[in-house]
């Protein structure tokens, strides 16, 4: 797990702002696989990314419910439904999921995080 103030973890260009915050939620892809993989949340305004495999048996947290409960937001793991804060990543069963940074810049999102990210799974990236 990197900390917030590990500066060798890159920001990583996701896409525009613009088409990223048509959805509630977007499964970003982790160039070392699908346990890396990454959800960008847009709610209320605001950017959150955490990782996309649920902390308990890898469940999709995309394809979760996300609801707002005593002033904090989170998503429920469509498998179990275990939840998580969409800032912290805590569990109310204990469980962390790991998040991530996010900033806006010139009208694009990235986020940070140790390996490469695209809108687009790795293995069908089409070479130029």
């Amino acid at each position: 797990m990197t900390s917030p103030e590990d500066e060798s973890v890159p920001w990583r260009l996701v896409g525009p702002v613009a088409e990223l915050s048509k959805k509630q939620c977007r499964l970003i892809n982790s160039s070392e696989g699908r346990d890396a993989d990454v959800c960008l949340f847009y709610v209320s305004g605001e950017f959150l990314a955490m990782d996309a495999r649920c902390a308990h048996s890898g469940g999709p947290l995309c394809d979760g419910d996300i609801e707002e409960a005593d002033g904090v937001l989170k998503v429920f793991c469509p498998w179990h439904d275990y939840d998580f804060n969409l800032k912290t990543g805590k569990s109310s069963t204990g469980l962390q999921q790991q998040v991530y940074e996010v900033k806006l810049e010139d009208g694009n999102v990235y986020v940070k995080h140790a390996s490469e990210l695209s809108l687009q799974p790795f293995g069908q990236v089409k070479e130029h």
